[in-house]
């Protein structure tokens, strides 16, 4: 009922927003989903397997330079360029996680960092397909898709809203099947899930990709939102935004990485508009993050419903 009465109060609010927000209020919702789902995709390496990416924009970059290529080149409708650029993703993230998932801890960490800046490298010197530093610019938006209005911001709020929203059940179902508990078992202990039986490599490598093909549906929202991709789209630093709001939100939850997503859009937008240092201001907030709620705003909500709980009890 609690989770009913969550999905009931994000349709009302996104209905809301699609109807009565200015502008650039649908603009901010929209890159906020964007990034939830991103975040959610690196979720399920960092929160439920134990793994983290310092890479993850590889694979959001991937699928939207991808589907932009399928578009302006290619001339493919919007759901061919859109499965491109998710299949494509999912194949790299094959690719890597052949090599990524041999290692774990720090040495896991550096190494989807390394592969994560082969390919910003790689999209920055491939000016025949990627553009170079130019990017790929003039990715349209079909007028409908499926009979959905996509060319209106507003329509398009909607349609990533729903896309989010499915992606967010299909998570959630996942993580509370066999498969998501034998990753919390992976991230607690490998040795003991290896000695029950568990082929802990295989459930690392599957999570790999599954993570990359969420984290290129995002990319291809993206650039079809955004109209254009560029290297910067791949650069270290989305990869790191992405970790931000995982640890902002609450790794090891489904919906903690959605709030961090929210909080951290939010906040880079106001506090841009006061200050020129806003990246420090941020820091700050994150530091204090870190040392009063450790498991993030979701653990922290968590924490509370608890105490409130066991205090109606007594």
């Amino acid at each position: 009922m609690r989770r009913l009465a969550v999905f009931a109060a994000v349709a009302a609010a996104g209905l809301g927003i699609a109807a009565l927000a200015p502008p650039y209020t649908v603009q901010l919702a929209v890159l906020g989903l964007i990034s939830a789902l991103l975040a959610m995709s690196l979720n399920l390496l960092m929160g439920y397997t134990g793994l983290t990416s310092f890479g993850h924009a590889a694979y959001f970059g991937v699928a939207a330079y991808a589907s932009a290529v399928m578009t302006l080149r290619g001339h493919a409708g919007f759901w061919a360029a859109a499965a491109v650029g998710i299949a494509t993703a999912a194949v790299v993230g094959a690719l890597f996680g052949l090599l990524a998932t041999r290692s774990r801890g720090v040495y896991f960490l550096l190494i989807t960092m390394a592969l994560g800046q082969v390919t910003w490298g790689l999209a920055y010197r491939w000016v025949s397909v990627t553009g170079g530093d130019n990017g790929l610019p003039g990715v349209a938006r079909p007028p409908f898709a499926l009979g959905w209005p996509l060319a209106d911001a507003r329509g398009y709020f909607l349609f990533t809203l729903l896309v989010v929203g499915a992606a967010y059940l299909v998570l959630a179902r996942m993580v509370e099947s066999p498969f998501g508990y034998a990753l919390r078992g992976i991230r607690e202990s490998e040795s003991r899930m290896r000695t029950l039986g568990y082929p802990v490599w295989g459930y690392k490598y599957a999570a790999f990709v599954v993570s990359a093909a969420f984290a290129g549906v995002a990319g291809v929202l993206y650039v079809f939102y955004n109209g254009f991709v560029s290297p910067i789209d791949l650069h270290v630093s989305v990869s790191a935004q992405a970790l931000l709001m995982v640890i902002l939100g609450g790794a090891g939850t489904v919906g903690g990485p959605v709030l961090g997503a929210g909080v951290l859009v939010l906040l880079q937008n106001l506090l841009s508009t006061f200050t020129r240092r806003w990246m420090g201001v941020l820091g700050v907030i994150y530091i204090v993050v870190v040392l009063f709620a450790p498991d993030g705003i979701a653990g922290l909500l968590r924490t509370r419903r608890a105490r409130a709980d066991f205090r109606d009890r007594s």
